[in-house]
């Protein structure tokens, strides 16, 4: 049995076990950015990484985390699974440098949560949209819905290069999830 056929059947137990199930209604391209939201809890990272090895990924998916969790041991951990830190203190062209990852790289998956944080935020961080755009990947619209127990991607969307448009129809999407503290999820 391949190291591949073992992740995905032990990411699929896990998931069974801790009762919830996973939707996958488009294939991973072999680049993408997921947009995944509700963020509203710590647990979202585990359920997502869970789902996307459940569903079928076979390169590492990468995700941004606060630099702040980047400390001895977690900082081998969070390396090992795909973790970015971010310094949010910092201007670092972070768009620029995803969108020069992505081109240099064949397989690059990055997971990003547009509210950038686990409280209510209205005012999503646009730039998962800017990279997407400036890499040319897709981006497929990934969810967390604790009221149904199931974590999913739904649809691909392609940027047309009209942000505010996109943007809405984008959280439209997302009003009909449930994150683990719905009160904390804000459109």
């Amino acid at each position: 049995m391949s190291k591949f056929t073992i992740r995905k059947k032990l990411s699929s137990c896990l998931l069974k076990l801790a009762g919830w199930k996973y939707d996958m209604k488009e294939e991973f391209p072999q680049k993408c950015l997921f947009c995944v939201a509700p963020h509203t809890s710590n647990w979202d990272l585990l359920l997502g990484e869970l789902f996307y090895f459940a569903s079928g990924g076979r390169h590492k998916a990468h995700f941004f985390i606060k630099k702040e969790w980047f400390f001895f041991p977690l900082n081998y951990f969070f390396k090992a699974i795909g973790g970015l830190p971010v310094d949010r203190e910092k201007k670092n062209s972070l768009v620029e440098q995803m969108i020069r990852r992505f081109n240099a790289e064949e397989n690059f998956c990055l997971a990003v949560t547009p509210e950038a944080t686990r409280k209510a935020n209205p005012n999503w961080k646009r730039g998962f949209y800017y990279i997407a755009q400036g890499a040319d990947v897709p981006i497929l619209l990934g969810y967390l819905d604790y009221s149904k127990k199931i974590v999913g991607v739904e649809k691909i969307f392609i940027p047309t290069g009209d942000v505010e448009t996109d943007m809405n129809e984008i959280k439209k999407f997302y009003l009909q999830f449930k994150g683990r503290y719905p009160e904390n999820f804000a459109i």
